[in-house]
């Protein structure tokens, strides 16, 4: 029997979830599955992670996907490439719970975008400027 993307990738957070750590560290979770199950795993984490016995755990998300960033995130980690190196933290304004589809369409959250998209490609530029 073979699971599909989505499958395999609830298995992995059941799992991780299951080792109950105080920090569970993700990297790309969702990064190859569609639109759909992407967003449907987004939910799931959250609900997960805000139903630990009153206990929030610790996330480390890395994304390359700034909505998700700001979906999921308190705050972001922008760094800096080769080496990786942290460049900015920023705090996002946006309290929970989070409506997603309400969110992305009001202009906090498009002047918020802009504002983390735009520190992304400084800290890209400064990168390129001190090789």
């Amino acid at each position: 029997m073979q699971l599909s993307g989505g499958q395999q990738q609830r298995v992995a957070i059941a799992r991780a979830l299951a080792m109950n750590t105080d920090i569970l560290l993700m990297d790309e979770p969702f990064g190859a599955l569609d639109p759909r199950t992407r967003a449907s795993l987004q939910k799931l984490l959250l609900s997960l992670w805000r139903s630990e016995k009153g206990e929030k755990k610790t996330v480390v998300f890395v994304t390359h996907d700034v909505d998700e960033a700001i979906y999921l995130s308190d705050r972001i980690v922008i760094m800096q490439p080769n080496p990786g190196r942290i460049y900015r933290e920023v705090l996002v304004p946006f309290k929970r719970p989070r409506d997603r589809d309400l969110l992305l369409n009001t202009e906090e959250y498009k002047d918020f975008r802009s504002k983390v998209l735009e520190t992304f490609y400084n800290a890209d530029h400064e990168r390129e400027v001190a090789v």
